[in-house]
């Protein structure tokens, strides 16, 4: 049996009901903002400490990738 005529592998096509499908990218959309939030918030708080530790600002930039 090759990698790809696996069993395991699902033939059966689902119809999501469109109600479901819009709850689904709601709450995904959601997610997604509270986790750009929380990483805003995690990169303001590195570049303030390399600041405060005396860094230059094209270090941090540089050290964070941005």
């Amino acid at each position: 049996m090759s990698v790809i005529d696996c069993d395991y592998l699902p033939t059966d096509k689902v119809k999501i009901p469109a109600e479901l499908a819009l709850l689904i990218i709601r709450k995904a959309a959601a997610m997604a903002a509270t986790f750009e939030e929380q990483v805003l918030d995690q990169l303001t708080k590195d570049a303030r400490r390399g600041l405060l530790l005396g860094s230059e600002p094209r270090r941090v930039i540089r050290e964070m990738r941005l």
